[in-house]
């Protein structure tokens, strides 16, 4: 198994993408210490040790360092040195016109999406360089790219991901870490199975793969990039997103949104 004995930590794994990189990793032979702020993780760790792993689960906010670096420490007394890092929480609670956004709505999309990924690089990456190795995967979003209708809080904390994952790897390249992006379109979340029907239709219309990606198709690329076999990928941005990327496709009429109020 390609992750045997290697401790991982992963962010917002109580749902969606995080839980099923947490899955695929209990599967691979990790171990996992997993940071949500929703009590669902205690949930994904259960199951991921029902495959032989040995897992816990922290509530944490990751917006908050000093939180961050508490529980940091405590992955490192009691599970040991952290191999992989995989920044996977993120919110998408704020959509609203950017004229009408709330400055506080806006401040907390950034300190959770962008902000927490530094406040766990920021802790764990100096034990990777100590030990000479280590993964970092930063989940951006295909969004960070092309924008997003009425959601200027996400897209902005997501472009902000792809800076934030080209410093890591300018910085500590030389000591055997990596950090790399990942940028899922339209995936087969709990979210976007909840957007309303003639988005996600057209949605998919607009992706040359014309289905939705699965969430066990994001954790196997996630699982590639903390492997020894992808340790000359440093600084990457890819794409999984069943081509959506070659598409320029606007979801909706951003002046009519404007005019309602949306």
């Amino acid at each position: 198994m390609p992750h045997t004995g290697r401790l991982v930590l992963i962010t917002g794994p109580a749902s969606g993408i995080g839980r099923a990189t947490a899955l695929r990793f209990a599967r691979e032979g990790a171990r996992l210490a997993l940071f949500d702020r929703q009590s669902a993780v205690e949930q994904t760790a259960a199951d991921a040790r029902s495959f032989g792993a040995e897992a816990r689960a922290w509530v944490v906010d990751v917006s908050d360092g000093r939180a961050v670096d508490a529980a940091v420490t405590q992955v490192c007394v009691t599970l040991g040195e952290i191999a992989c890092l995989v920044n996977g929480a993120g919110i998408v609670d704020h959509i609203a016109p950017l004229a009408k956004m709330k400055p506080e709505a806006w401040a907390r999309e950034i300190s959770v999406n962008l902000g927490g990924p530094f406040n766990l690089v920021r802790a764990v990456a100096p034990g990777m360089v100590d030990r000479g190795w280590g993964r970092i995967v930063n989940i951006s979003s295909a969004a960070a790219r092309g924008g997003l209708s009425l959601q200027a809080g996400y897209v902005a904390s997501k472009a902000g991901l792809l800076g934030l994952t080209r410093n890591v790897a300018l910085e500590f390249g030389r000591d055997g870490v990596t950090c790399n992006a990942i940028l899922p379109g339209l995936i087969e979340t709990e979210k976007v199975r909840a957007m309303p029907r003639g988005i996600l239709e057209a949605g998919i219309a607009a992706t040359p793969a014309r289905r939705l990606g699965t969430m066990e198709e994001v954790a196997a690329l996630i699982s590639f990039l903390c492997s020894d076999d992808a340790g000359y990928i440093n600084g990457a941005e890819i794409d999984i997103s069943g081509g959506s990327h070659l598409n320029t496709l606007v979801l909706g009429s951003q002046r009519e949104n404007r005019d309602k109020g949306v």
